[in-house]
This record gives structure tokens, sequence and C-alpha cells, in this order.
């Protein structure tokens, strides 16, 4: 199984997820960094280049759709991929203790969080339990796109792709080690969008240069 160079700039994380993400499409797999040897060779270290904080989502797995292997990327993932305070300090432990040049905020086309935040707004409807609290997380993304009434008339491309990019400015906002590595250009923090039928993912927003 082939072994790839640890990228070490943000530019070179994403072009070795953007290129692991192309053979993923054409089914071209490469499965790197699983091999015997590999995993030997991880079991006393790890230096992942990338954070990859997604959905939980069981058709978004990570490794699988960057082709990526053992060591070579630092997963968080919840549902909707909401932050909280536990989230962002898994972030910041991928970038300032294991020396990730990338962190990626990845959503994706019909997302259930974005769909029950949408009808909390629009119908006042709220999941039980601690469900709420994922809800609760994704209304701050949508609700300014036209209030509440409009919402129920979006896209839900658009909210997704708007959940996409509020997170990455929270990420920025919340977190000064992030911040203060972007503005060094150590770290950048990019939003992608994975589309679930043809497996590709867009780039929907970046802080930092890639």
């Amino acid at each position: 199984m082939a072994h790839v160079t640890r990228p070490t700039t943000p530019a070179e994380a994403w072009s070795a997820l953007r290129e692991g993400n192309d053979r993923f499409v054409r089914g071209e797999m490469q499965h790197p960094s699983q091999g015997v040897d590999h995993r030997a060779e991880v079991s006393s270290a790890q230096h992942p280049f990338a954070v990859i904080f997604g959905c939980s989502d069981s058709r978004v797995a990570a490794e699988i759709i960057f082709d990526q292997g053992l060591g070579d990327v630092f997963v968080v993932r919840t549902a909707g991929h909401v932050l909280d305070t536990t989230v962002i300090g898994s972030i910041e432990y991928g970038v300032d203790v294991l020396g990730a040049s990338l962190v990626v905020v990845l959503g994706h086309d019909s997302c259930g969080a974005v769909a029950a935040a949408t009808a909390a707004l629009t119908t006042g409807e709220l999941p039980t339990g601690f469900v709420r609290a994922i809800v609760d997380r994704v209304i701050p993304s949508i609700v300014n796109l036209g209030g509440s009434g409009a919402v129920a008339s979006l896209d839900p491309a658009v909210l997704g792709h708007e959940h996409v990019r509020h997170t990455v400015r929270m990420l920025q906002g919340y977190s000064r080690s992030l911040a203060e590595s972007v503005d060094k250009g150590q770290v950048a923090i990019v939003g992608l969008e994975y589309t679930l039928a043809d497996g590709t993912v867009h780039l929907t927003e970046a802080v930092g240069s890639v």
C-alpha cells in the first residue's frame, strides 16, 4: 500500500486532501499509510498533517473520502459539526500539540442537523433530550438569512453552505491560538462541502493561504 510524504504547509495539506478526494471520486484509492509496517511506525507517535472537523454522519467518513490512512489526519466529529469548548480544545490539540497545518470544517448536503434547525425556526418544533443542544448550536448559523420566516423558503444547500462558513468564522474567532497561527501563515482553516451522491468536496471558505 502507498505511503505518502507528510505535507508540512497549509497549501501542501490542502493539495493532499484534494488529490485524495479525486482518487476517491474516481474509485482509484491508494489506501496510503495503511500497511503493516506503517501501523507499527505510528504506534509510538502521531504527526497528522490536517485536522478534519466534520459531521458525524455515517456517510461522511473523513479518512475514506480523502483516501488517507493511519496517522494522516486528526478527526473530530459531532452531529452537524457543532462547536463547543471540548471540540475547540480537540482541534487546538491537533494543531498546537500534534503539528497539523490545516484545519478543515467538513459539511455535507442533506444534513439532518441543518434540517432540524430549519424546522425549529419555522415551526417551533424542537427535538427532545440532548439532541436539542445540537439544534441550538446550528440555529445561529442560519437564523440571520432573512429571519425565521424566510429560512423555510431557502434552498437547504444555501443553509448548509452558510453553516459551514459560520463554523469556520467561529473557530477563528473563538480560538486565539488558531487565529495567531493563521496570522503567522503556519495554519489555514478551510470550509468544505461534501456531496453525498458523487463524493466530491468543494471549497466554501478559506482563512489563511491555501
